[in-house]
């Protein structure tokens, strides 16, 4: 195994073990939380497309957690599969704020700054995969942290989704 100072794997694999088990179990809760109320997140765009999103997001930290554990990679492969993989994540969430946007829905506290935030967090990891490739220690850094900022998104993004699918537009506020 080639490694350089982009790249320990020995340093990292408390956070990809943290983050990769934290992101399961939540992707987990998320999709229970989900099947509770079925009727109430397929009725609207809003939150169908936030539970895509959010599902996503978390399999999609899973999944960059489980490539980096993997033996024997390079800083290179490392960067390669997390660029491939928030590729993939920021092309579903940014569709999915785009279709919820689009379709009628109850645009329940769906709002351009949680767009904005979400995307920046994925240009964020993508920026860090880019940087990483061209052997800089920066690279992970930026990526570890993009990833970590977009987990405050899906976080919340999953609790406004829970909230949203208890939500009636004829309900008053408590």
């Amino acid at each position: 195994m080639v490694t350089s100072v982009a790249y320990n794997p020995a340093q990292w694999d408390n956070f990809f073990i943290l983050v990769g088990t934290g992101s399961a179990t939540l992707a987990g809760l998320v999709f229970v939380a989900m099947t509770i109320n079925l009727k109430g997140v397929v009725k609207d765009a809003t939150h169908r497309y936030r539970a895509v999103n959010m599902l996503t997001g978390f399999t999609s930290v899973f999944i960059l957690s489980s490539l980096a554990l993997m033996g024997h990679q390079t800083y290179r492969t490392v960067g390669i599969e997390w660029l491939i993989v928030s590729l993939l994540a920021a092309a579903i969430n940014t569709n999915g704020y785009v279709q919820a946007f689009r379709l009628p829905g109850s645009l329940y506290a769906l709002s351009l700054f949680r767009m904005a935030g979400g995307s920046a967090c994925y240009l964020g990891q993508i920026i860090g995969s880019f940087v990483l490739l061209f052997s800089s220690s920066a690279g992970i850094y930026i990526g570890a942290v993009a990833l970590i900022v977009n987990f405050s998104f899906l976080v919340s993004g999953s609790w406004l989704l829970i909230l949203g699918t208890l939500h009636s537009p004829d309900d008053s506020p408590v």
